[in-house]
């Protein structure tokens, strides 16, 4: 799989990042997971059209060290499809902008 980590977090840090992802995106739906919403006007060509598989999600796995983004694109409706596949450039950029965003935010050095 590939991913976007950042590693080495300390406590404070995972607190500060688990209640931030918490507000934004709601509880863990498994053990550290949370769903970010793809936003449309980054959909591929065949996500556009596959309006039944919309919408599409990354998903940001939180541990105690570490926070990994999969750049898996993938929808909670489906397990297999065309659609669901490894993001594009801009969607991989967009995630890590939001991460490292994120990051900025809370005041978390890496």
């Amino acid at each position: 799989m590939k991913q976007y980590v950042v590693d080495e977090l300390r406590p404070a840090d995972h607190d500060k990042i688990r209640k931030c992802l918490e507000d934004r995106y709601g509880k863990s739906v498994f053990d550290g997971l949370y769903w970010v919403p793809l936003e449309e006007r980054l959909y591929a060509r065949v996500q556009s059209d596959h309006k039944q598989c919309q919408p599409f999600y990354f998903a940001l796995n939180l541990k105690p060290n570490l926070l990994a983004g999969e750049l898996l694109v993938r929808t909670q409706n489906r397990v297999r499809c065309d659609c669901i596949g490894y993001a594009t450039d801009r969607q991989r950029d967009w995630l890590i902008a939001l991460v490292d965003g994120m990051f900025a935010e809370l005041d978390i050095k890496t």
